[in-house]
């Protein structure tokens, strides 16, 4: 339980980093962060509520109303941070020598295999996340479609390239409608050297 004199149980991070990308405007970012702090004042907020009750036995309706908004709170904060910090401007190809490019290959037959097959994952209808997934267990990366923020992770895995497709990323500069054009600007503006350092 987090008090006036405690720190809160997350903190708002900023992204100097994310001007001039390229087919993201600076103004849909702008926009885009001040959701992300929505998520960290909100799990602060959780946090505190639930501290108050948890001494209630049997559990209130609204303690475990609360325990379930957690999970998507914290992990709104969680995506939102590694997707600020996988995107730069001036992104370039992935390096054919690197690990990175080399895992994806051992792991989907070409780096082209594994591009295409992220590219329509984050076409699928709906709101959620295009997110590479490494196997706690295998090793392997695998692309996954995460619809809500809390629902859908491998248990275990390592999260190391994540796309929003939430409306709100790209609808600004590329209207609800434009996702193809928004997938093909992400893909420009991969930091590749920081999601190859999250590789286990």
């Amino acid at each position: 339980m987090t008090t006036a004199t405690q720190s809160k149980a997350c903190e708002a991070k900023t992204f100097p980093h994310l001007k001039g990308l390229e087919g993201i405007s600076d103004n849909t970012l702008e926009q885009h962060v001040k959701l992300y702090e929505g998520y960290v004042n909100n799990t602060n907020t959780t946090i505190e509520k639930l501290g108050a009750l948890q001494k209630s036995v049997p559990p209130s309706t609204e303690y475990a109303e609360l325990k379930r908004r957690l999970g998507w709170e914290i992990n709104g904060v969680v995506l939102h941070e590694l997707y600020f910090n996988n995107l730069k401007a001036n992104g370039g190809a992935l390096d054919k020598g690197s690990k990175l490019y080399k895992k994806l290959v051992e792991d989907f037959g070409s780096y082209e295999n594994w591009e295409a097959d992220f590219k329509a994952t984050g076409m699928m209808r709906g709101i959620g996340w295009a997110i590479v997934y490494q196997c706690a267990v295998s090793g392997r990366l695998g692309n996954f479609w995460i619809g809500e923020h809390e629902i859908g992770h491998p248990a275990g895995a390592t999260p190391v390239l994540i796309m929003d497709v939430w409306e709100h990323a790209f609808a600004l500069d590329h209207q609800p409608t434009g996702r193809k054009a928004y997938v093909e600007a992400f893909f420009k503006n991969i930091n590749w050297k920081e999601v190859e350092g999250r590789l286990k």
